[in-house]
């Protein structure tokens, strides 16, 4: 079996956890001051970058 030349930092070890680690959607605001996911479409008005693009039955 092959073993590990050196012994790994904690600095890398912590590194490599960090990036698997689970990160919190963002939000943006919308243009009626609801909180949406960037770079969607707004599934309540239909709205993308302030044009209407999905017709939503109110």
């Amino acid at each position: 079996m092959a073993n590990p030349k050196r012994k790994q930092s904690k600095r890398r070890s912590a590194n490599r956890r960090a990036a698997n680690a689970f990160k919190a959607p963002e939000f943006a605001k919308d243009t009626d001051g609801g909180l949406m996911r960037p770079h969607r479409v707004n599934p309540k008005t239909g709205m993308y970058r302030g044009r209407q693009v999905l017709d939503v039955e109110v």
